[in-house]
């Protein structure tokens, strides 16, 4: 309630925030898309997330050098398999995925998007062409993927339900990337303000006010949950609240991101004001999944990206996902 609404429409979704470059929001888009459609747009997913890794290198570098001459000396180092351009380090990740486009990923072109936003950077202005053009590349490859997906009888059905939703922040990519349309969705989020900009930016999905502590659903009401940077500021009574109330309402599974974990044996407890910063213990906030019937595959961002790309870089060494599912009744 501190904040204003423009504040909150925006600050969420900008820079390493952004839901088209965050890895932690792109792995939860893949995970709704195997909810629907099992397997098959694999090739497409490891596509989205070296599309990650080098946007948000390019972003840091708009940041850096924003000037089109210094691009242009990247494009012709990624070009001629360079380390440097003019001083501006090219690193290891950065060449070989250049290398590797354009590619072809569940049956649709990827095109070589590294190479068209810096070889247009000359016709129109850097930040404008890379919000605007190269962005949204995925989100559009997704939309058609998705639309050549035929629904079957029990993905017609599938229910999704995100709490503390914000100003629509990671919906706002469920609803371009056609996601949205493929689940019967609904977010809410305790602040009133995120809802009014929720509605005024989405006037037919569904937002309402709500409190995670005590959610208004019987049982099982939806089949999966998404939430994002939220665990964190709540006490450790209301996280374990939270986490409660979140499997009570979810019937098959979901995808929870973290932005202070930590493998540390228990929770580092920061209170801020009138609400908190903590890091998390991974394997006390796994036990406590656990003990109300969901397992977790636990994806350390960092590592994600070492062991599966050879990048070293992320913004956040304490970001981690949890893939969610609801253990059978022995």
């Amino acid at each position: 309630m501190r904040h204003d609404a423009e504040m909150l429409r925006t600050y969420l979704v900008a820079d390493v925030e952004d839901p088209r470059l965050n890895l932690q929001s792109i792995l939860s888009r893949h995970f709704l898309a195997r909810a629907l459609a099992g397997a098959r747009f694999e090739a497409l997913m490891e596509q989205e997330c070296r599309f990650a890794i080098t946007m948000n290198w390019v972003a840091k570098l708009l940041q850096r050098s924003p000037e089109a001459d210094d691009l242009a000396s990247v494009l012709y180092a990624l070009q001629k398999g360079a380390d440097n351009a003019d001083g501006i380090d090219v690193p290891y990740f950065m060449r070989s995925i250049f290398k590797l486009l354009p590619a072809t990923a569940s049956g649709l072109v990827i095109p070589n998007y590294i190479e068209e936003f810096l070889s247009g950077v000359q016709d129109q202005e850097p930040r404008s062409r890379f919000d605007q053009f190269s962005l949204p590349t995925f989100l559009r490859l997704w939309r058609v993927a998705l639309g050549l997906e035929v629904s079957s009888p029990e993905s017609a059905r599938l229910s999704l339900l995100e709490p503390a939703c914000g100003s629509a922040n990671d919906y706002r990519a469920l609803e371009a990337c056609g996601l949205a349309s493929r689940f019967d969705y609904a977010g809410f989020d305790l602040c009133p303000r995120n809802i009014e900009n929720a509605r005024a930016l989405f006037p037919t999905a569904r937002f309402q006010p709500g409190n995670v502590f005590e959610i208004a659903l019987p049982g099982q009401a939806f089949d999966f949950c998404m939430a994002h940077d939220l665990f964190e500021h709540l006490s450790i009574e209301g996280l374990e609240t939270a986490v409660g109330e979140i499997c009570r309402v979810t019937r098959r599974g979901g995808c929870i991101g973290f932005f202070n974990m930590d493998e540390i044996p228990d929770h580092q407890v920061c209170p801020v004001e009138d609400y908190h910063w903590n890091r998390l213990s991974m394997d006390r906030v796994r036990a406590l999944f656990a003990e109300r019937g969901f397992s977790a595959q636990v994806i350390h961002i960092g590592a994600f990206l070492r062991e599966q790309f050879g990048c070293d870089q992320t913004h956040n060494p304490n970001a981690y996902t949890f893939y969610l599912s609801r253990r059978a009744r022995q």
